[in-house]
């Protein structure tokens, strides 16, 4: 095996994706597929289809780009509104996006009829997590604006919630997010065909039942790859959390005291280390850090191994109850969560191994 690596079971996300896709039915909910968190890895799309999505969606035009040559013609979905000096390409690429200027929509608008096409927007609230939205008063003037910008259809509402504020979605954001809608459809003047009402942040509401009637759709990327709700990380029922893999070689193993020698500063990354003092341990560093991963989201599988700590290039791990079976050369294998899956699949030192049925 070549190392570092991740490995990804196909037939796992597949299995997330049916299992979510039937949760979600319960509530009448759909999902757009999210890959951005694979850099749009094309195989993890297709089988994300397996739960039959309305879209797939990227925040990077290149993912979808890359989808697209893939072979995939369903509806694409852009998470995060173009630059302006990207709106011709989005539009090219692209079915829908999600936006909250007006200036953005009618860019999408002038580029879609220059091929003529419609571009289809989705606009969003900030209902508290202080990212991407228009404030919930302002909504249905911005929605008429946008209504009536030639090569735009604007064809729902959306919000986004945990992802820079941690605000948690409940069921009165959501009901609040209707009362948006109602308001936009007087405005405007017709019925908006959807409510995306967040992310894998809102499992646990579809999960408890409290998802009210009238949101169509939620933006899943990490319920269905990792098999997790994005509020307290657990396990949705029936899933698979470990579709991803990370294997790294140990390239030192000596038994070093725990803390560090000399008058302490700041670390590579500017951080004052807190280090927990252990004694004297067998630890191993594994050719993979920072650049690749971030050390906090990696769950040893390996029993005795645990993660404390790693620079740009090197993961400290303690392995004092591993065992004689760990040496020299030993791979090393963890569970990512998101964030760690996130900079594994961008960085380009890290192999990408698909594993098949």
């Amino acid at each position: 095996m070549k190392c570092p690596s991740i490995s990804i079971d196909i037939e796992k996300i597949r299995h997330n994706a049916v299992t979510v896709s039937r949760l979600l039915a319960s509530s009448g909910l759909r999902f757009v597929a999210v890959n951005k968190a694979t850099s749009g890895h094309p195989e993890v799309a297709r089988a994300m289809l397996a739960g039959n999505p309305l879209a797939v969606a990227d925040s990077r035009i290149e993912n979808l780009r890359r989808l697209r040559e893939s072979g995939y013609r369903g509806e694409t979905v852009l998470l995060r509104a173009p630059s302006p000096s990207r709106c011709k390409e989005a539009a090219e690429v692209t079915d829908t996006s999600l936006v909250s200027e007006v200036s953005i929509a009618r860019a999408l608008g002038d580029a879609a009829r220059s091929r003529g096409k419609t571009h289809n927007v989705v606009l969003m609230v900030d209902l508290g997590d202080r990212r991407e939205g228009v404030l919930p008063e302002e909504v249905p003037e911005v929605a008429k604006a946008m209504s009536s910008l030639p090569g735009v259809r604007l064809i729902g509402i959306g919000t986004n919630l945990a992802c820079y504020g941690g605000v948690i979605p409940t069921r009165d954001k959501m009901e609040a997010l209707l009362e948006v809608k109602e308001r936009v459809e007087k405005a405007v003047g017709f019925a908006l065909e959807r409510v995306s009402g967040g992310n894998s942040a809102n499992m646990p509401l579809v999960m408890r039942g409290e998802m009210p009637r009238g949101v169509t759709e939620l933006r899943l990327g990490e319920s269905v790859i990792l098999g997790t709700e994005a509020v307290e990380r657990t396990l949705i029922p029936g899933c698979h959390k470990d579709a991803f893999t990370v294997h790294a070689e140990i390239i030192e193993l000596i038994r070093k005291p725990s803390m560090p020698s000399g008058k302490i500063g700041q670390d590579a990354f500017g951080a004052v280390p807190l280090i927990v003092d252990r004694g004297v341990r067998r630890r191993a560093i594994l050719a993979i850090g920072r650049q690749d991963v971030d050390p906090d989201g990696l769950s040893p599988v390996d029993e005795g191994v645990i993660v404390i700590g790693a620079s740009s290039d090197h993961l400290i791990c303690d392995v004092e109850d591993a065992g004689d079976r760990v040496k020299v050369g030993s791979v090393l294998s963890f569970i990512p969560n998101y964030s760690a899956l996130l900079r594994l699949m961008t960085s380009p030192y890290v192999e990408k191994v698909v594993k098949k049925p």
